[in-house]
């Protein structure tokens, strides 16, 4: 088991089984010292501030990094390679005045900052949209740095 997975394991957490990818594109793509992992929505639907709640919508932020990491897993085969957290893009689907996808988005931050400790900590962007496919509440891309 790797030392990711051991230490979602402490966090009462595992890696699911990976998705594959909706289109033609790649789950993730390595540039020098960098994996772009691709955009990947949450397995909830609904949009933030009418029939999801900012609670619901930060533990689908979680679990779509989660969702990520095993994708990653399964295509670079040694999840252990990531060294760092770069940047991450989150998207909320939001209902008109709902203004705290920051703090949806902390759902996913959090995570990696639990998993990776100092390494963990990235610049951001949330922002909140009107759609995203599938329905989903909250879509994430992440940029790792690789040992």
């Amino acid at each position: 088991m790797s030392k990711i997975e051991e230490r979602l394991k402490e966090l009462g957490l595992e890696l699911p089984i990976a998705g594959t990818s909706v289109g033609n594109y790649l789950g993730c793509k390595r540039s020098g010292d960098l994996l772009f992992a691709a955009g990947r929505v949450s397995s909830l639907a609904g949009e933030v501030g009418t029939a999801i709640t900012e609670a619901q919508a930060k533990i689908a932020a979680r679990d779509t990094v989660l969702m990520i990491l095993a994708i990653i897993k399964n295509e670079i085969k040694d999840i252990d390679e990531l060294k760092a957290v770069v940047k991450m893009q989150g998207f909320v689907r939001s209902a008109p005045g709902f203004t705290k996808q920051p703090a949806v988005i902390d759902g996913a931050s959090d995570l990696l900052i639990e998993i990776f400790g100092e390494d963990g900590r990235h610049a951001r962007t949330a922002t909140g949209i009107n759609e995203l496919p599938f329905g989903a509440s909250v879509q994430l891309d992440i940029i790792f740095q690789l040992k």
